[in-house]
């Protein structure tokens, strides 16, 4: 039987990545740093995905186990892997890379011919790529050399709300039914694995890019936004008609911008908006604002939600007004359980708005899109 290795399982490396791979047939060991978490796992083997939406039904997840991410069994799953899966955060994966590399160590040192593919499932452009940078720098010329030829790493695209929804049973997690997996064909090493969920595709970046920046601003878009009015959720702050009215709007113009650069078809990227509108607004997934707006710093990275699809539409003459509102609206994030949003307060507190903007943005100091983002800030704190 095909053997996979999920590195997080927390809600998205059940709830997801875990369940689709185990529904394809592969035995599925996840590894985490939370004892606790691992102790259930290897009691339980298994649990239950229950799909909250217009439509319910369950997914019964059987035959899995646990290992500490960071221990010599962890080393031994990859060592007999198929796949190796990531679902921990892009910040993350620098301690995942040197459980991986000394896998790909030790599957050369076995002599082990069997195409091994390593797939980064986070939000964010070429996460892969980081990943492999990452594990490269932990192993020797020799085995880069080998690693080549016989470990694949495909950047991917993931796209599943899966929020932190209380269950009867601990190990069990709500989700979405939507739900989104695109690979790199020409990552893979050895035949493409089939794994119904998961979408081979050969122009990734225009995936990855479609769903971060229409999916993930628009999220931020509602949690910010909504976080300003004094709402608590996700559901609450898109059913208030001018939030959802400036949402759509914010996923508008992030949407002109990718039809622009990557072709896509315009009736049918307004049709994936009215998709993610009436994600947001499920009824049945109490999703918060300070979850979705955690990490603002990282949001407001200059090749991240904001940022990017800000200066992709400045760069093509488009309209970006609504996408400079959702800057100044990320830069009042205020919670104090948050590590980023207090950074991010004591930045503004200390240097004043636009300096905080040009720290964090990548934006230089006198670009006249810095008084953009300042007169944004300014004028949602009436």
């Amino acid at each position: 039987m095909k053997h996979a290795v999920q590195f997080g399982a927390g809600n998205i490396g059940r709830g997801f990545i875990g369940a689709v791979l185990a529904q394809a047939g592969y035995t599925v060991t996840f590894a985490d740093v939370v004892e606790d978490l691992l102790t259930q796992i290897n009691a339980r083997g298994g649990y239950t995905v229950h799909v909250t939406d217009h439509k319910k039904y369950d997914i019964e997840v059987k035959g899995v186990s646990a290992v500490h991410s960071g221990s010599d069994a962890a080393v031994q799953t990859i060592v007999g892997a198929d796949i190796v899966t990531t679902a921990v955060g892009l910040r993350i994966l620098k301690f995942v890379a040197p459980t991986v590399a000394a896998g790909i160590t030790a599957r050369k040192a076995a002599g082990i011919e069997q195409p091994l593919n390593v797939m980064a499932c986070e939000n964010g452009l070429k996460a892969t790529s980081q990943l492999k940078e990452l594990v490269f720098a932990s192993l020797d010329d020799q085995t880069k050399a080998w690693a080549e030829t016989h470990v694949g790493f495909p950047d991917a695209a993931v796209d599943r709300i899966v929020p932190p929804v209380h269950c009867e049973v601990p190990l069990d997690v709500a989700v979405e039914e939507f739900f989104e997996w695109d690979a790199e064909r020409s990552g893979f090493v050895g035949e493409v694995p089939v794994i119904p969920g998961m979408t081979p595709v050969d122009n990734l970046l225009a995936y990855i890019e479609r769903k971060l920046f229409t999916l993930n601003t628009g999220h931020a878009a509602t949690a910010y936004l909504g976080k300003l009015r004094g709402l608590r959720t996700i559901g609450e702050s898109i059913a208030d008609p001018q939030i959802q009215a400036t949402v759509k709007t914010v996923m508008q113009q992030s949407g002109a911008g990718l039809v622009r650069k990557f072709g896509f078809d315009p009736a049918a990227h307004a049709q994936y908006i009215e998709t993610i509108l009436k994600r947001f607004s499920n009824p049945f997934l109490e999703d918060v604002c300070d979850r979705v707006g955690r990490e603002p710093l990282r949001k407001l990275a200059p090749n991240d939600r904001i940022i990017l699809p800000m200066l992709t539409a400045k760069g093509y003459g488009l309209p970006y007004d609504k996408l400079v509102l959702l800057a100044g609206a990320a830069l009042h994030f205020d919670n104090p359980e948050d590590p980023q949003s207090v950074e991010m307060r004591s930045s503004i507190a200390s240097e004043g708005v636009a300096a905080t903007v040009v720290k964090y943005t990548g934006i230089p100091a006198g670009d006249p899109l810095v008084e953009e983002i300042v007169a944004a800030y300014q004028s949602l704190s009436a």
